[in-house]
């Protein structure tokens, strides 16, 4: 089964971070893979999620 696809005041909120800084962080290739549908960005859930859990694994 499709889950839908996350906008990215979606990602803002699961993240706990800014809009802003979702674009900033995007700008530099860094974040959660958003794609381009349209003038859209949209992101997989299991790719947020994914990166999210990646990130645990740098932290001291």
């Amino acid at each position: 089964m499709i889950r839908n696809l996350w906008g990215i005041e979606d990602v803002s909120n699961y993240l706990g971070v800014p809009v802003g800084t979702l674009y900033q962080w995007r700008s530099k290739g860094y974040g959660p893979t958003g794609r381009k549908i349209g003038k859209y960005v949209r992101y997989k859930p299991d790719d947020v999620e994914q990166w999210f859990e990646a990130q645990a694994e740098g932290v001291a």
